[in-house]
């Protein structure tokens, strides 16, 4: 027995080195493999965010929409201006409504991204489009969505979407709900639009 206390680790073996080294790169090499499969996906998905905010800057620069200066989201179809009309619940109608066949198109009225792109009980299936100065165009009642997301930049005439009656509007007849709303409040879309 020594009695200076110190003990002699024993020498690890070739065999448990080797295992020891094999399953820390083990390790390493699942992590990378994790950062692979996941970092192209983050990565995108930062681009994508960023871009929408940078367009999204440059879209609150550029001026609102004038009278006469919208063209209709339902080209060759007759536009009423069905602004303020009573609706259920006390409501007033925000928007305008544009009659058509179902699974007509619907267009992009200008430039802008794609905020919203999903339902909601009055509007159904809905897509909002934030335009120059950051105002908001409103497309409700679809039948059916474009191939777009939420972030994506659309321009005037791109197909947004088709034309139905979901939401309150089952039991009418097929047509889009067209509205504008600018710093949160709705305007009325109609001189907005051209005439034909």
């Amino acid at each position: 027995m020594q009695a200076d206390g110190n003990h002699e680790q024993p020498k690890p073996t070739f065999i448990s080195r080797a295992i020891g080294v094999l399953s820390k790169a083990a390790v390493l090499l699942l992590l990378l493999f994790v950062v692979d499969k996941l970092l192209p996906s983050i990565s995108q998905q930062t681009q994508s965010f960023v871009m929408a905010k940078w367009q999204q800057l440059s879209l609150m620069q550029q001026p609102l929409p004038e009278e006469n200066s919208l063209p209709n989201p339902l080209p060759k179809q007759h536009l009423t201006d069905t602004w303020g009309a009573a609706r259920s619940q006390g409501r007033s109608h925000e928007g305008i409504d544009i009659f058509a066949e179902r699974g007509t198109p619907i267009q992009a009225t200008t430039q802008g991204i794609v905020s919203k792109v999903g339902e909601n009980t009055l509007g159904g299936r809905v897509v909002v489009v934030i335009g120059p100065g950051g105002a908001g165009h409103y497309y409700a009642h679809l039948e059916d969505y474009a191939d777009i997301s939420p972030n994506d930049w659309v321009n005037a005439g791109d197909t947004i979407g088709y034309v139905g009656n979901s939401g309150n509007a089952k039991g009418t007849p097929p047509h889009v709900h067209y509205g504008i709303y600018i710093n949160g409040s709705a305007v009325n879309p109609y001189p907005l639009l051209q005439k034909e």
